[in-house]
């Protein structure tokens, strides 16, 4: 595609001009519309070094209103950064609704980068494209607008440039040795970039060649093209367009539905005691080999409401190293959070490798909760299976561990324990008006319970379920599933 490229004519200066004043005006008006109509736009900036990107956004936004953008320079990773999945660092950085964010480098300059250096290799390579595929294409669908501009400068104008910074004494800091190799391996780069571009350009997040040969030129580019974008990522969003649902591709384990679990299984109080005791040691000492091999590990717990998911967290928790480990109680997204992509406040709690994140209540909730409270639309918690397929996939190629638990009872064991809770002054507090309202609604919820642990229990995240009228036999039950899991994770890279 690149190689390719048709330039557009350059207007004349006095046409530049005035497209260029007409263009920054409209701008500023599409960012009032992106504001009332709830937009979040992400636009992103790659290219050649000596592009001007940098100078060219300082340009774009000039006219804008501070207060709802934010521009992102994303060159290397940090350390810190490179504890946590590929895709952590930008999806913890994408706008909230009604606001931009301009990424100055983007994914494309990471994984271009460490496929040109030799960092990674060809099979890794095409897996990070697929990663990047998926991610636009969520974003898209979650009435994301994403805009990418790769700017576009020759070999000879690259270099020129790139002498013009270094001879002036406030200007040579801005050309890294990154920036020669890629003029001294232009045609090298080109390729990769090229490939690049062609695998990665798609109906929801098309790339723009940016002709960087003038500043004021590379400016009324971009900032039409993103007018015309915006307009249209406007006009959609009012017909209401469904995305479309995709068949799942990923392998399977299957899981029994909730009516086929036998839950008459029990353990006695002494055995409990004996086996707890050995299976928190055992934990205990696979958390020390975990730090030191960097697996993280995500246990997600999702059960009936006083299924015994707490005492059943507590019981793992007891046996880990508490500077290795957290615990994330979710409740209802605050409202920074429902602002975003609803994976995003999961993201940002993913543990570093080496830790251990558990979460009590997950992502799930979109295909419960959400689904049944109506509080998303049908196409959202449809979609979400793939998701939530995709993200924990993300999770697998990170090396993690993935752990899902849904902790089950019956009906009236339920009905004890909430009438338990009731007429017992310090557990009081347990129960609120919501869990009886959940209740009533047990047959809506065991459907979409069933549904999601058939379209989500993958190879590389399968659920277990925990048969909890004997909260006992669950806690035991979910320490042996865990140690079991770490074992295996091991003994792969051992391998």
């Amino acid at each position: 595609m690149l190689k390719e490229w048709v330039k557009e004519p350059r207007p004349t200066d006095e046409e530049l001009g005035e497209r260029l004043e007409k263009a920054r005006t409209a701008l500023a008006a599409r960012q009032m519309m992106i504001k009332e109509k709830k937009l979040p736009v992400l636009v992103i900036m790659d290219g050649w070094g000596a592009a001007g990107k940098g100078s060219v956004l300082g340009k774009v936004i000039r006219n804008l209103d501070p207060r709802f953008f934010k521009c992102e320079t994303l060159t290397a990773p940090t350390d810190e950064e490179k504890r946590k999945p590929f895709l952590y660092r930008y999806f913890v950085r994408i706008p909230k609704e009604g606001a931009i964010a301009f990424f100055d480098g983007s994914w494309m300059g990471e994984v271009t980068s460490m496929y040109l250096h030799d960092k990674i290799s060809e099979k890794k390579y095409k897996s990070h494209l697929t990663s990047i595929k998926r991610f636009e294409r969520q974003l898209n669908d979650n009435g994301y607008l994403v805009v990418k501009f790769f700017f576009h400068i020759d070999e000879k104008t690259q270099r020129k440039r790139l002498k013009e910074l270094e001879s002036d004494t406030y200007t040579k800091w801005r050309v890294t040795d990154k920036d020669r190799w890629q003029n001294k391996h232009y045609d090298k780069c080109m390729n990769v970039y090229d490939e690049y571009i062609e695998a990665t350009n798609q109906f929801v997040a098309p790339w723009y060649f940016i002709d960087s040969s003038n500043k004021k030129w590379s400016e009324l580019q971009m900032t039409e093209i993103l007018i015309a974008s915006i307009d249209t990522a406007i006009a959609n969003a009012s017909t209401e367009q469904k995305a479309p649902l995709l068949q799942n591709t990923f392998p399977m384990k299957e899981v029994p539905k909730l009516s086929e679990v036998d839950l008459s299984k029990t353990i006695s109080e002494e055995d409990y005691k004996k086996e707890l005791d050995k299976l928190q040691d055992k934990l205990s000492e696979l958390h020390n080999e975990l730090y030191h091999k960097k697996i993280p590990v995500i246990i997600a717990y999702e059960g009936w409401d006083a299924a015994g998911k707490g005492g059943n967290i507590k019981r793992v928790a007891g046996a880990l190293d508490p500077r290795g480990y957290e615990v994330h109680p979710i409740a209802s997204p605050e409202p920074a959070e429902k602002a975003r992509h609803y994976l995003w406040r999961f993201w940002n709690r993913l543990p570093k490798d080496g830790h251990i994140a558990i979460f009590d209540r997950t992502w799930y909730g979109r295909v419960m909760v959400e689904r049944i409270e109506g509080f998303c639309t049908e196409n959202d918690w449809q979609r979400a299976y793939n998701e939530i397929n995709e993200f924990e996939k993300e999770l697998d190629d990170w090396n993690a561990v993935i752990i899902k638990f849904w902790v089950h009872i019956d009906k009236d064991t339920q009905l004890a324990r909430f009438t338990d809770r009731q007429n017992t002054p310090e557990k009081q507090w347990k129960i609120t008006d919501e869990d009886w309202r959940n209740r009533e609604k047990w047959d809506q919820y065991e459907k979409a319970i069933d549904e999601m642990l058939a379209k989500t229990s993958t190879k590389f995240a399968p659920w277990h379920i925990l048969e909890s009228n004997d909260k006992k036999y669950a806690r035991i039950k979910a320490l042996k599933v865990i140690i079991k899991a770490i074992e295996d994770k091991l003994e792969k890279v051992k391998d």
